[in-house]
């Protein structure tokens, strides 16, 4: 056991939860199945859910010695995560999500990976999937370039070597606590963030598409619309302290939600006879960005399978995606986020 030890280094998983009654007793099962050789724990950091979720997750601890909980009150994930990371016992963490579930072999490739190439951080492939309906839709949406915009692990074909970011993310833990962990500042976006400064410090991260994680996304119209307007208002607040650093593909929703607005503003201006004659003509050049839109969404929507109501999904919910996104882009690069927090968790009333 000693020899099998020496060459599988303890790994700590961490786990931000919160709100998670469907999903979170799978989610854990799925860390304690790994097939992994070294010593392994998992730390929660649960934040006061409002829907069972802590009942389930202190009876799991209850009963498997590996799993401990740490309080993360505020339901901040970068505090959860900088908390479990600090009570970690060993020297390799892997993020795990209450959304997700990782294939059994995804710890022991992953730490191979990242002692073959030195890495900081390793990441692989996210696989998003849902039941038939809205969750189908947006799962096909995280699944296509379209929806998410380049993000190398959200490819189907991506290729092994360096990369920008990691999902998730295998770290060796010295390094992340060198660097001061995940910046508490942030609540969303906290993991370009994270390696965005490990890359500045000369650190490398490493994405292994043979590596996936199923991911189930937001179930509703209304939860993804607030997933999107938060992490794109915590990305714009990003914009504002990097500056140019910052991807130029971030900049494509944001251009959107400008030309649609201008478009309406426009069209109003047109209908009340405040611009006529020539002025209209040459502003009606502006209809040309959200006609070239919708002939995107009609392209995306005609090249996939499915029912004509499956297509109209997929088009509606990569339109609320861009939107919801670019909006929030441009409220957090405008004012900064501020308190802004991502409530499509949040059960409503």
């Amino acid at each position: 056991m000693g020899s099998a030890h020496e060459h599988c280094p303890g790994v700590t998983f961490v786990m931000p939860v919160y709100n998670e009654v469907d999903y979170v007793e799978a989610a854990i099962h799925s860390v304690l199945s790994q097939h992994y050789e070294g010593p392994v724990e998992l730390v929660v950091a649960l934040a006061p859910s409002t829907d069972g979720t802590d009942e389930i997750v202190h009876h799991m601890a209850r009963s498997d010695e590996r799993i401990r909980v740490v309080d993360n009150p505020d339901r901040d994930i970068p505090i959860g995560l900088n908390r479990a990371i600090a009570a970690a016992r060993h020297p390799v963490v892997v993020r795990v999500d209450a959304h997700s579930a990782l294939a059994p072999d995804y710890t022991s490739c992953a730490v191979q990976t990242l002692e073959r190439t030195g890495a900081a951080n390793v990441g692989g492939i996210m696989s998003a999937v849902g039941k038939p309906g809205v969750q189908a839709a947006v799962a096909r949406g995280y699944n296509s370039r379209l929806g998410l915009g380049g993000g190398a692990y959200h490819a189907a074909h991506a290729v092994e070597g360096p990369a920008e970011s990691a999902y998730l993310g295998v770290m060796r833990a010295d390094v992340v606590r060198s660097v001061g962990g995940f910046d508490e500042s942030l609540r969303r976006g906290e993991d370009w963030e994270l390696n965005f400064r490990l890359r500045a410090q000369g650190h490398l991260i490493w994405l292994d598409p043979t590596l996936s994680v199923t991911y189930w996304p937001r179930d509703s119209w209304s939860g993804l619309a607030r997933q999107f307007l938060a992490t794109g208002t915590w990305r714009g607040e990003l914009g504002r302290r990097l500056g140019a650093r910052n991807p130029v593909r971030f900049l494509a929703p944001p251009a959107l939600v400008v030309v649609v607005a201008l478009s309406i503003v426009v069209g109003l201006l047109q209908l009340i006879g405040v611009l006529s004659g020539w002025p209209a003509l040459v502003a009606s050049v502006i209809y040309a960005g959200p006609a070239a839109y919708l002939l995107v969404l009609a392209s995306a929507a005609l090249s996939g399978g499915g029912s004509v109501l499956d297509r109209l999904r997929y088009a509606g919910v990569l339109a609320t995606m861009h939107l919801s996104w670019g909006t929030g882009f441009l409220i957090g690069m405008l004012r900064g986020a501020g308190h802004a927090v991502d409530t499509s968790r949040t059960r409503q009333k």
